[in-house]
């Protein structure tokens, strides 16, 4: 693959016949600079006969160019407050699509430095990249884009670890284990573990850089493999694409992908991903169960298809025990947590909420920020006294009550009170802003922005945390 560094260096990559087509990412194309001179003119003779040219995907026949063909994604105006970098990634998206419909193998992206979007063409290069995700087996696609601080793109830039491994794996399955350490998982884990390929798994991975590190990051990702919703079962419809309820420990898999490439040396990351199947039949957990979590609170269950939070809890419990031995933590669930927050800001955007010292830290305004940069967005959301108050057993037999018996999309602050309920029963509430010890925390829902079903997932929060931790200098 190609990079194209200098804008001086584009009248070599526009004569290369390595390429078949190109594909041109761009506001208009009367701003193309002079170096594009070829791409702007033939644009500009299109426009004379359709006016269309800014809305629609075309594809024009342009002779001396690789293999002939032009294709123009316009991104549209992106100077409207509501605009933001995503105009670039989602006009990459349509222009290789429309590549693939034409039959190209080899495009060339271009996508010309806009004055407020200095990461313009890094949106678009990922853009791309999300839309070949669908044609991942094709090993000849290759996407070049105009970004000096990043050398190559592929279909495969994060497909394989092709460098020595510089993380440490563990894989717990042992059941008494389980249910020991992780007895709220054990308790969704029970009806599963009956059928040896459906069994729990708790996954952990570290990476240390070279140091001296100065932050570290502990990440616990729901891993639910397929959610039935257990004994209250997901009726009328609403299992399908339950699959997908392990996009939480996804993004963390992902997150360790991105730091065995391009190995931070200031950062530590201590991961566990939640692999668990929540299952219904004999032995099932039920309503009205009572649990004693890893931090000694007994929970009532309310609803088995609220186990997200059921899986990942004694594991945040466990990095908050651990947490006191390392410099600078910063804890987090990521989770497809609920559909309130679909319900709550829609598809396409994840939600972040902090705890009282993540909050005084800024800690999600940071991430928010971060994301903006590169077109992984998010929404603050704050845990209120509410949501605390919710979670508080209601009889003398339990501490904590998991959750009422309806979805979450017909529940008041349906995906903040998760926030609580996971501090609480981690004992987390032990470290606010009130404790001699506090420990900042932010839980991640990104139930809406993990990507369409039937559709390709996002990676979301990924890019976000990659430009938060690894790449803030660069960008």
């Amino acid at each position: 693959c190609l990079c194209s560094v200098q804008p001086t260096e584009w009248t070599n990559d526009l004569r290369n016949q390595n390429f078949d087509g190109i594909v041109l990412v761009t506001e208009s194309h009367d701003t193309l600079p002079a170096e594009l001179e070829s791409l702007k003119a033939p644009l500009q003779d299109y426009s004379s006969v359709d006016s269309g040219l800014a809305e629609e995907v075309v594809l024009i026949k342009v002779p001396g160019l690789p293999g002939n063909r032009l294709i123009f994604a316009s991104t549209g105006p992106v100077n409207r407050d509501y605009d933001d970098i995503r105009r670039f990634s989602d006009a990459a998206v349509n222009g290789i699509k429309r590549a693939l419909k034409a039959g190209m193998q080899r495009p060339l992206l271009v996508c010309p430095p806009h004055r407020d979007y200095k990461n313009s063409a890094l949106a678009a290069a990922l853009g791309a990249l999300h839309a070949l995700y669908m044609v991942r087996k094709d090993p000849h696609w290759c996407v070049v884009f105009q970004r000096g601080a990043v050398r190559r793109g592929s279909s495969r830039f994060f497909s394989g670890l092709n460098r020595s491994v510089c993380f440490q794996v563990e894989v717990l399955s042992d059941v008494k284990t389980l249910e020991k350490e992780y007895p709220c998982l054990a308790a969704v884990n029970r009806c599963a573990h009956s059928v040896p390929r459906h069994q729990a798994r708790v996954i952990k991975l570290q990476y240390c850089g070279e140091g001296p590190i100065q932050k570290t990051l502990m990440l616990v990702g729901k891993g639910i493999t397929y959610d039935t919703g257990g004994a209250d079962i997901k009726a009328g419809g609403f299992m399908a694409g339950m699959h997908r309820d392990k996009c939480g420990a996804a993004a963390v898999a992902g997150f360790f992908q991105i730091l065995a490439h391009l190995k931070p040396s200031h950062l530590k990351v201590v991961g566990a991903m939640t692999m668990v199947r929540n299952s219904v039949g004999a032995d099932c957990y039920v309503a009205d169960e009572l649990v004693v979590s890893r931090a000694g609170r007994r929970v009532r269950v309310g609803n088995t298809d609220a186990e997200g939070r059921m899986v990942m809890v004694d594991l945040l419990c466990e990095m908050k025990e651990k947490a006191a031995q390392e410099v600078s933590p910063q804890l987090f669930t990521i989770a497809t947590l609920t559909g309130h927050a679909i319900r709550a800001m829609g598809p396409n955007y994840s939600i972040i909420m902090d705890n009282g010292p993540a909050h005084r830290n800024g800690n999600a305004a940071q991430w928010q920020k971060a994301g903006e940069v590169l077109g992984d967005v998010f929404e603050i959301s704050r845990i209120r006294r509410e949501d605390y108050e919710f979670h508080k057993g209601p009889s003398e037999y339990e501490d904590i009550l998991q959750c009422n018996n309806l979805p979450s999309s017909a529940t008041p602050r349906g995906h903040q009170t998760p926030a609580a309920f996971l501090i609480m029963t981690s004992g987390l509430d032990k470290h606010g802003v009130d404790s001699a010890a506090p420990l900042p925390y932010s839980h991640v829902d990104i139930a809406g922005s993990s990507g369409p079903f039937p559709g390709v997932p996002t990676g979301a929060p990924i890019i976000a945390m990659a430009a938060h931790y690894i790449l803030q200098d660069s960008l």
